[in-house]
Parts: C-alpha cells; structure tokens; sequence
C-alpha cells in the first residue's frame, strides 16, 4: 500500500507537469481514496472510462485526457465526474501535454521505439512548445509497411494519404490531435507525417504541400503514454496496475 501524496509528487516531479503550459489542469485533480493499493491507466475520463475504473476496484486512476480543462465548460459534466470519482472513493490524477511530449515514457517518443526509428529528436510545435518526436527508419519503409505495423501493435486501423513520398525514411510524429504540427514535418523535409486524427483543413493542407499522411487514431496513439508509467509505478510503490481499456476514435 502506498500513499497517494507520495504518488502525486513522484508523478509532479518525474512528468515535469508545469514544464509545458497547457488546458488540462494537469496533476490530482480529484482527491478521495488516499491509501492506495491499485492504480488504473486510462487515456480518456469520460464517464464509461470512470465506470470501467469503478469495476476495476482502483483506489487511483491515472488518465491522459483529465476532467478539468481551463476555461472550464461542461460543468455539469465535470460536476457528474466529480460526484461519481468521490462517490465510488477513486482519486483521479491527469497529464496531458507534459505526457505526449516526456522523454521516457512519453506517447510520441513511445511511437518512435514502437516504429524502430533512430535518431530521434525533438519535433512538432503545438501552442509554442515542442511535443513530438521524429526519427529515422534503419531502413525506409512503404507507408502501407508503417501503417501495418501501428494497426498491429495498436489495434486500429490507420488512414494513409499517400500525397508525398511514398517510401518513407524521415518521419515527424506527435499523438492524437497533432495536425497543427504539420507544417513543421514540411519545413524539416520530413517525408512522412503521423498523428491521430485529422479534418478537412489539415487534410487540404497536406494535399497542397505535399506531405504523405498517416492518420493511426486519437485514442490509438495515446494509449502508450500511460502504459509506459505502469510498470514504473508497479516496481517503486508496490501496487497493482491495470489499463483501463475504453477503446475511441
């Protein structure tokens, strides 16, 4: 059994949470169990996610998309989330941004070790800080090769817009709604460019370059973030971890 506070100042520390500004009011952001036992990982905190955590008997739920976003909208929700995580005694802690873009256990640099890639650096401005990573295969690979590999090791089913390159050697990748960081793969002569999702501007824009697109899933792609600090958190404060799996878009 370990102490929550113990916990949250292990993770404040270790995520660096103030290194990057940010909507998400990243850190514990719902304090109610505080002897813990079992911690769940999720990368959503909607509703069905906190029920799944309720079922999955943890006394802490760690999340990458939180419950408190500032400006604040959807109070009533937020107020529904509150009530539900104190009524069933589960304390809930977030990181979003200081999550994608860590070095160790961070869902972009995650990709990059997924992928093979080498030589990996920094990359992807999103809101004046980097958050990506990019890399290079030891070998270049077709987009549909890449893409079978993320559909494999991720359990989705990737879009691939083939508007650029079709062999692939430099990649710019950042997780989930990352296609503001387009124009950087552009600017770095990257050949490829891999996020979650897309629309229809992001999609025209990598039409125009050109600049071939793999679109491997929001949810998808930030699920290694949190994987990654399981086993972390298992072995310095002796408890259970479990993923809360609630598979999205």
């Amino acid at each position: 059994m370990a102490k929550l506070k113990e916990i949250v100042d292990f993770l404040n520390k270790e995520l660096k949470i103030k290194s990057i500004p940010d909507s998400s009011k990243n850190g514990l952001q719902v304090k109610a169990k505080t002897e813990i036992t079992k911690i769940g990982f999720a990368v959503d905190s909607d509703l069905s996610t906190l029920e799944k955590a309720k079922e999955a008997k943890v006394d802490l739920l760690i999340s990458h998309h939180g419950i408190i976003w500032l400006p604040l909208k959807y109070k009533d929700l937020l107020k529904k989330k509150i009530d539900f995580l104190k009524k069933s005694n589960i304390s809930f802690y977030a990181c979003h941004l200081p999550l994608d873009a860590h070095y160790n256990y961070g869902n972009n640099i995650e990709l990059c070790r997924l992928l093979g890639l080498v030589k990996t650096r920094k990359f992807g401005k999103y809101h004046g800080a980097t958050v990506g990573y990019s890399g290079e295969f030891k070998k270049p690979k077709s987009l549909n090769e890449i893409a079978s590999i993320l559909n494999k090791k991720l359990d989705t089913k990737c879009k691939v817009f083939a508007f650029g390159k079709k062999i692939i050697k430099s990649i710019g990748i950042v997780s989930g709604g990352g296609t503001d960081c387009l124009p950087d793969a552009v600017e770095q002569k990257k050949d490829c460019f891999l996020t979650g999702e897309t629309g229809l501007g992001a999609y025209r824009r990598a039409q125009d370059y050109p600049m071939s697109l793999i679109i491997a899933g929001h949810y998808a792609t930030e699920t290694l973030g949190v994987k990654a600090l399981m086993p972390v958190l298992s072995k310095r404060f002796k408890v259970q971890t479990v993923f809360i799996d609630n598979k999205a878009i």
